[in-house]
């Protein structure tokens, strides 16, 4: 059942359901709670709260920047109005610097950090050029570039096959509207590095990469795991979707590090 939180006259969306230790789970750029449907019934006996991050599905959008740490504030919002002491963070890709941001302000109140297709580097200078030339993009036709950017974050093959996952993800993701997209951009483009963050020997942490992710760059993925002996991967042939793409290999993975924490 959806639940809303007004925070600083802003309405956040999120559900809370199960009992247990609370694992939070934040969706990436151009998601909402609902990516997370499949997994929030599987995950097994842990209370697990799913959020709407700023302009994201029913979360209204506050500005035309929405930067990592503004988000987390949000989420924070949530998690304090739930009374929550400790909790794990899941955080697919761009949900993944908001866990970040989090875990950075708030530490001692982690249990556990995943990082679902997502890194704590900041954007590399191409890949901020990239962010500007997508933000044009969005301001000339934001219907298009959501269509195309979608199956894009799947392995080529895979677009076939999950042609009706792909299908509900893009209509999912036109739910999103012109300014929060570019707001989303603008705040992931100025991000810091929070490598440091992985460095903590307080809370466990687990980074899930695809082998054929477009979105991150794989070598800097791979170089960022071997950077810390406190961060555990786990690596499928897959693009940015392990929830589609792997959903099974994906949700063992994640099960087993949410019983670990």
């Amino acid at each position: 059942m959806d639940k809303y939180l007004l925070y600083k006259n802003t309405r956040i969306r999120y559900r809370d359901s199960g009992k247990g230790t609370a694992v939070v789970l934040l969706h990436g750029f151009l998601e909402r709670l609902e990516m997370w449907e499949d997994f929030s019934g599987n995950l097994g006996s842990y209370r697990v709260i799913p959020i709407d991050l700023l302009g994201h599905g029913e979360t209204e959008s506050i500005g035309y920047v929405h930067s990592m740490e503004m988000m987390a504030e949000y989420v924070k919002a949530v998690i304090s109005e739930l009374g929550l002491k400790k909790y794990i963070l899941v955080g697919h890709s761009m949900g993944g610097y908001v866990a970040l941001a989090l875990a950075e302000k708030f530490p001692e109140n982690i249990k556990g950090l995943c990082l679902f297709h997502s890194t704590s580097r900041p954007d590399s200078e191409e890949k901020k050029v990239n962010r500007d030339r997508a933000i044009d993009i969005v301001k000339s036709n934001h219907e298009s570039f959501i269509k195309n950017a979608i199956p894009m974050l799947f392995r080529p093959k895979n677009r076939k096959i999950f042609k009706k996952e792909v299908d509900v993800a893009k209509e999912q993701a036109l739910t999103t509207s012109q300014q929060s997209v570019i707001a989303a951009l603008e705040g992931m483009k100025i991000r810091p590095d929070r490598s440091a963050v992985l460095q903590s020997e307080n809370f466990k942490k687990l980074l899930v990469i695809g082998k054929y992710d477009t979105a991150l760059d794989y070598e800097s993925l791979i170089d960022l795991a071997n950077s810390s002996k406190e961060l555990e991967m786990e690596e499928y042939p897959i693009g940015h979707m392990g929830h589609i793409e792997e959903r099974d290999a994906t949700l063992d993975a994640l099960k087993k590090f949410i019983k670990s924490c």
